[in-house]
């Protein structure tokens, strides 16, 4: 939900559309405040509106934008990561985890799938011989802060206007 939005966007600029070269600087943050990701002056990030950059909901937001223009979003939990799915809750041995890894309710801990990618899941638990951990994104049922300058949109890939 945005409940916010500042903007200074100036006509007859070109505005974000899927495909297009897009570079901006953001802060993702907790409803806490609590920094999630950034992406600051000293280390904008450049992408392609739709290449997976960014994780869709979020591209969603900066549609319709233009480079000069500031936003302010407050995002609903399950908004854009979606919701804690208590099927994605698992117990597992405590054994299965180093000696040396802390072992407490919070700690996101990545796992490797079958097929090589890596998994993040969150310590919900920690019991005398089990842990359990969830799947669900770690940020899923999270209330967020987006902030968002947009820096520069250039048109697509393809040259088309």
């Amino acid at each position: 939900m945005r409940i916010m939005k500042m903007s200074d966007e100036k006509r007859g600029q070109r505005v974000i559309q899927q495909g297009d070269r897009v570079t901006l600087f953001y802060r993702l943050a907790l409803a806490d405040g609590t920094e999630v990701d950034v992406a600051t002056e000293d280390d904008p990030v450049t992408f392609v509106m739709g290449d997976g950059t960014l994780i869709e909901g979020l591209e969603a937001l900066l549609l319709g934008m233009a480079a000069g223009e500031t936003s302010a979003f407050i995002l609903s939990g399950s908004e854009i990561f979606g919701a804690v799915d208590s099927e994605q809750r698992h117990s597992l041995p405590k054994n299965q985890f180093e000696t040396t890894m802390v072992l407490e309710p919070g700690v996101v801990v990545m796992f490797e799938s079958p097929s090589g990618e890596e998994i993040a899941a969150t310590i919900i638990e920690v019991a005398e011989e089990s842990v359990v951990v969830d799947f669900s994104h770690p940020l899923a049922g999270r209330n967020l802060q987006f902030e968002v300058e947009v820096v520069a949109v250039e048109a697509d890939i393809k040259g088309e206007e």
